[in-house]
C-alpha cells in the first residue's frame, strides 16, 4: 500500500528502510521524504514505521497505543 502519495512511499519502502537499520522516524523522513509534502500521511507513516521497527510477530508488529501517542507527539520534520 502507498503511504505517502506526494513522494510515492509504500509500506514496503518503510519496512525496507527499517530493515536496513533506519534508527528513527526523522531518519526515515530524511531518506524517503515520507510525510514532508502535504503532511496528510504523517499518522499512517508513523504507525507504519512503528509497526516495522517493533518486535516482529508474524511479519507485523502490534502497535501499543502509548508508542503511537509518543511518536505522534514528536514535531514533524519539514
Amino acid at each position: 500500500m502507498i503511504v505517502c502519495l506526494c513522494h510515492r512511499v509504500s509500506e514496503r519502502d518503510i519496512a525496507r528502510e527499517v530493515g536496513s537499520g533506519c534508527p528513527s522516524f526523522d531518519a526515515l523522513q530524511e531518506s524517503t521524504r515520507v510525510g514532508t509534502g502535504c503532511g496528510a500521511c504523517l499518522d499512517c507513516a508513523r504507525d507504519t514505521w512503528l509497526a516495522a521497527s517493533g518486535p516482529v510477530a508474524g511479519g507485523v508488529a502490534p502497535l501499543r497505543s502509548a508508542q503511537v501517542a509518543a511518536v505522534r507527539a514528536q514535531p514533524a520534520s519539514a
